[in-house]
């Protein structure tokens, strides 16, 4: 079929549609498995395909590979880009495949004692991430698409653009990180000046915004708080453009797990853990859990409610018989 000219011809369709970088990969991955798992040969073959063929691929995600239900739907929204925008042949029917299935599951947390340990054994640019996904509460592709604009010393506060669920959030920004971050962003400005004296100096740029205020990408205020060490070309750029992104995420993974690991923790401590060890421990000191919710942005409350569970002693908060022995 020509798989590469084909799987060039999906990231053209999606990048006139604007999507990200990071649906753009996930999608062509899913695409490309559905067309091996089917051992499709040409371009014809996709098209004379369809429900049926979406169904089973489906099931088998969730019946032999186990996937999580995100997982399974990203897969399913791939394959309706691909038949929708891609063939321009929507599927229509009922998709009846068989449902991936959600274990709930109660979010590891780190006691305040842990947290403590961690953090100084964690420097440069990834200590101060880790430190913003616990003092504040972010993820970390939240965290590291931080622009300088979002980060506000005045009110103490910062914003989160375009956060899951594409929406804008203001969460708590900590006192203590306020002079650390002050001497990075200061170090990341001279970083962009002489970017901009060597020709350089852009960053990406959402598209409506590129479009409506073309010299934005290199103002000040736009760029990431916390750069990548080197320069590239920008994949979803037809120009080539060669700009400055953000600090990849295995940086700040690698990080904490050298801490973890230096500490013989034995929890499974992720990026991740650092947001919900934020909102349990908020919990400990009697914030509310709508406030809780708002700063990590939950469009439900029952999401946040999960961390009620983390505080209770034992099961359901039930004590141990064995502790009532003299």
């Amino acid at each position: 079929m020509g798989d590469q000219r084909f799987m060039d011809e999906v990231r053209t369709v999606m990048r006139r549609q604007h999507y990200s970088i990071h649906t753009e990969r996930g999608y062509c991955e899913w695409i490309a498995q559905y067309i091996k798992f089917h051992r499709m040969r040409s371009r014809q073959a996709l098209v004379d395909a369809g429900v049926p063929e979406v169904e089973t691929f489906l099931s088998h995600l969730a019946e032999q590979r186990k996937v999580a239900p995100s997982t399974q739907n990203q897969a399913f929204s791939a394959l309706l880009f691909l038949y929708r925008k891609v063939l321009k042949k929507p599927l229509e029917g009922r998709i009846d495949a068989a449902r991936a299935t959600k274990t709930p599951r109660i979010p590891v947390v780190l006691t305040r004692e842990e947290v403590a340990k961690i953090l100084p054994l964690i420097d440069g640019h990834a200590g101060l991430v880790v430190r913003l996904l616990y003092g504040s509460g972010l993820r970390i592709t939240e965290a590291v698409r931080l622009r300088v604009l979002d980060v506000d010393f005045g009110y103490r506060q910062i914003t989160v653009r375009s956060g899951k669920g594409n929406k804008d959030r203001v969460t708590t920004f900590p006192l203590r990180l306020v002079a650390p971050l002050q001497e990075h962003l200061a170090k990341v400005k001279t970083l962009h000046d002489q970017d901009l004296a060597d020709g350089f100096g852009e960053v990406y740029l959402p598209h409506a915004l590129s479009r409506q205020r073309p010299n934005a990408a290199r103002e000040w205020q736009w760029q990431y708080v916390f750069p990548s060490i080197a320069r590239s070309v920008d994949p979803r750029s037809d120009e080539g453009k060669v700009r400055r992104h953000h600090l990849d995420q295995s940086v700040v993974n690698k990080g904490i797990k050298k801490a973890v690991t230096f500490l013989g923790i034995r929890k499974r401590v992720s990026a991740h853990t650092f947001r919900h060890s934020f909102a349990t421990h908020l919990l400990e000191r009697g914030t509310d859990i709508r406030t809780i919710q708002e700063l990590l942005g939950h469009a439900d409350v029952e999401t946040t409610m999960i961390y009620t569970h983390v505080l209770r002693q034992g099961a359901q908060g039930v004590a141990s018989p064995l502790d009532d022995l003299l």
